[in-house]
């Protein structure tokens, strides 16, 4: 992190006042795991919720209605001086039965015997008894995961008439509100084994123990399993089924907990491994075409027991490693044939997959604008999976064959989206069309995105086969669940007049029914989608907090982009809201009310750009910034952000920035800006620090003024160079705190901050 360092005369008396709001900045309450991950319409069932910071959790939210759930109890392990203290005890307890027997405990020290001897009663054998079972839990500091050591056990309620599906599940603390994880309301029977944990026997000093494997659960269809995969262990499930039955056998284990920050490759790899009675394996699966989480289809030649198997792929494994199974002949739908249609039109679809009521369909665009929209079936009382579909407001036309070649393409008229398939091994699917020297075009292959197994390729080349541009995968920051981003799009400038071949194939040489997609060749279409980052914010009333705003830019638009919050109620403000032109992020600050609310409040933030002389409006869709094996970032979608504002400051309000906005700061020079600070907790003496400052950015002073507070800001030519834009970030800490934390070699002592200014929108200019 580059931190720019200044101290400045203003607020330690307030940071007694200030410290539990900082706290929420700085010890951020998260959740890693929720077990069992979901439960059945209409029961009552207890859910463990394990983090870090999660102590005096008051209570629980989950998103949508038909949902409630409370705090029962918190737990966490053992400290090594609480440990040592229960050992004590048990050594007493163990002499006093060794006396009340007439002999010595072998362990005991050389101390003078009592004269009588005393009675061991059934409270000393009880409490003997809860003592090592506390043992039995206890693992060393050196060997916890601090990630997931905290639980919370919750009693959810769910209606009978919820929605099923996903929902959003977060913990209030005093620290503020946690991410976000999911929980999923169900239909079916749930069956689940108790939640994992290691254990230690209470004389072991080698280290945490993994629990012996369990024995297989015996259960009935149709059934949701739960449960949780410990280092090298499996679980198995037996069930009987009855000839002819076509089942249906999906894990979700990736769909829970998207990306693990400190595993390889990020995720849990479940597999699933179906056997008959006498242990002949039948079907396996460890992917679902490229998706993470495996399903089997498997129709059951014969009435008897079947045992389904779940294990990690390469035998890896702790509490995070929950899964949820789904087992049953519930429909499902594998592929859709188109992945879209126009806006306001009605589209005939071709369903494949296992127990579909129907193979066809009508889909009605005609209230639906441009996006991706949820496609599926029932069958009976039971619900199928969603199929993304995908609308748009361009002419559309179906692939026709033969088009493997040039001299067979397929004419096209731009702009098009194209609907079709490669449908075999390698196969090529050719399209010409005419075009003008300078046009510019793009064409973009919608699959993965959409469910299709294809690993597209594109090439353009002009009559005579000259290569004028390839594109074989194209990220999209957008596809936050997409680790092998295989969509093609490609972006070229027209040399001359004449007609030109877009070729299209897969990557791997793969094809058949499945292997769909929507090529779109058009003029650049320049627009923008926006992330909001974190999804859950927590502020003590009436200060300022900072987040994160991402812009996706699409076809080459990269004008600025204006933010603001949407039907937000008083209080609540935006400081340096804005996407600065050709940026892709910007971070700013949220202020929010003195008042705090008791309930979390959902936030919407919307942008709105001039995009070909027309102004565009998209929401910025609440996102966690997820890490990836140690190192990759994504940015996956939620549901909603939720906002606590909690117990009030003591000062009256936040801090203000004065003066014109954004500051110009000449290249190599230096500029000033201004801050009331009389109502808020900076009364005294702070330092003050610019947080992740774009390179050659620093504060130069920090001094009292007439209006409160003057920060001078000073720009290096050689790094940060005119037309640099954005919003700095500056973060008050108590008086002593930095150098403090430098002393502190073993970095145990945290710096804690009072407050965050108000976003500093900036302007690097000529000198």
């Amino acid at each position: 992190m580059n931190l720019s360092r200044c101290h400045a005369i203003v607020g330690l008396a307030a940071f007694l006042a200030a410290a539990p709001a900082a706290q929420a900045q700085q010890l951020t309450p998260r959740v890693a795991y929720v077990y069992p991950a979901g439960g059945r319409q209409g029961t009552s069932l207890e859910v463990v919720v394990a983090g870090q910071f999660l102590n005096d959790a008051a209570n629980a939210y989950v998103s949508g209605a038909g949902v409630q759930a409370s705090v029962i109890k918190y737990d966490r392990p053992m400290t090594v001086e609480e440990a040592g203290l229960l050992r004590i005890k048990l050594d007493e307890l163990e002499n006093k039965r060794a006396a009340s027997q007439g002999r010595r405990n072998p362990d005991q020290q050389d101390t003078p015997q009592p004269s009588a001897r005393p009675v061991w009663t059934a409270e000393d054998e009880k409490k003997v008894a809860e003592i090592r079972e506390k043992f039995s839990t206890f693992i060393p500091k050196n060997q916890v995961n601090p990630a997931i050591t905290e639980t919370v056990t919750l009693q959810v309620t769910i209606a009978p008439d919820a929605q099923p599906g996903p929902r959003a599940l977060r913990l209030r603390t005093p620290l503020g509100m946690t991410n976000p994880r999911v929980f999923c309301v169900g239909q079916l029977p749930e069956f689940g084994r108790t939640p994992a944990k290691r254990y230690r026997e209470p004389k072991d000093g080698k280290g945490p123990k993994i629990p012996p494997a369990a024995p297989e659960m015996p259960v009935t269809l149709p059934a949701a399993l739960n449960g949780q995969i410990m280092p090298g262990a499996a679980d198995r499930f037996r069930f009987p089924a009855r000839k002819a039955q076509r089942l249906i056998i999906t894990a979700s284990a990736r769909e829970l907990i998207p990306y693990l920050p400190d595993a390889v490759p990020g995720w849990f790899q479940a597999s699933l491994t179906l056997y008959d009675a006498k242990g002949k394996e039948l079907a396996y699966a460890d992917r679902n075409l490229f998706r993470a989480d495996p399903a089997l289809y498997y129709e059951v030649p014969e009435d008897g027991d079947y045992v389904l198997e779940i294990k990690d792929s390469i035998y890896r494994g702790r509490e995070d490693f929950v899964y949820r199974i789904t087992v049953g002949e519930m429909p499902l739908i594998t592929s859709i044939f188109p992945l879209g249609g126009p806006a306001g039109a009605q589209t005939p679809v071709e369903l494949k997959g296992w127990n579909l009521p129907v193979t066809r369909l009508t889909m009605d665009a005609k209230d639906e604008g441009p996006g991706i929209h949820p496609l599926s079936v029932r069958k009976d009382q039971w619900g199928s999976n969603r199929m993304p579909f995908a609308v748009d407001t361009l002419p559309e036309c179906l692939e026709r064959e033969p088009n493997d070649q040039p001299a067979s393409a397929q004419p096209t008229t731009l702009p098009v989206i194209v609907n079709g398939r490669i449908d075999k091994p390698d196969d090529w699917d050719v399209f010409c069309f005419e075009g003008r020297g300078g046009d510019e075009i793009v064409a973009e292959v919608y699959a993965r995105r959409l469910n299709s197994p294809l690993d597209s390729v594109l090439k353009l080349t002009d009559a005579g086969g000259k290569q004028l541009a390839f594109n074989d995968d194209h990220e999209d920051k957008g596809s936050g669940l997409n680790t092998h981003h295989a969509d093609s799009l490609l972006r070229a400038t027209l040399p001359a007049g004449g007609t030109y071949y877009l070729q299209l194939g897969d990557a791997q040489h793969q094809g058949g029914p499945a292997y769909a997609y929507r090529l779109r060749v058009s003029p650049p279409r320049p627009d923008f989608e926006l992330r909001v980052v974190p999804s859950s914010i927590s502020a003590r009333g009436g200060t300022t907090v900072p987040i994160t705003v991402y812009a996706l830019r699409k076809d080459g638009f990269s004008d600025e982009i204006v933010l603001a919050l949407k039907d937000a109620p008083a209080g609540f403000a935006l400081s340096g809201g804005r996407v600065p032109a050709s940026q892709d992020q910007v971070r700013l600050t949220l202020t929010v009310p003195p008042a705090p609310l008791r309930e979390p409040l959902s936030l919407s933030m919307e942008g709105s750009a001039s995009v070909q002389g027309r102004q565009v409006s998209h929401p910025a869709i609440p996102a966690e910034d997820m890490m990836q094996a140690f190192a990759y970032h994504h940015l996956v979608p939620v549901q909603d952000v939720k906002v606590v504002v909690m117990r009030r400051n003591m000062a009256r309000g936040p801090a203000k920035i004065l003066g014109a906005s954004p500051v110009k700061i000449p290249a190599g020079g230096t500029a000033q800006v201004r801050f009331d600070i009389s109502s808020s907790a900076l009364t005294d003496k702070a330092e003050l620090e610019l947080i992740e400052p774009p390179d050659g950015i620093t504060i130069r002073s920090v001094s009292p003024s007439r209006d409160g507070l003057e920060i001078v800001l000073q720009s290096d030519a050689a790094k940060a160079r005119p037309g640099l834009r954005g919003n700095l970030i500056v973060m008050a800490y108590p008086e002593g705190s930095l150098a403090s934390a430098k002393a502190n070699a073993r970095g145990t002592i945290r710096r804690i901050p009072l407050d965050t200014l108000p976003a500093i929108p900036f302007e690097i200019v000529a000198p």
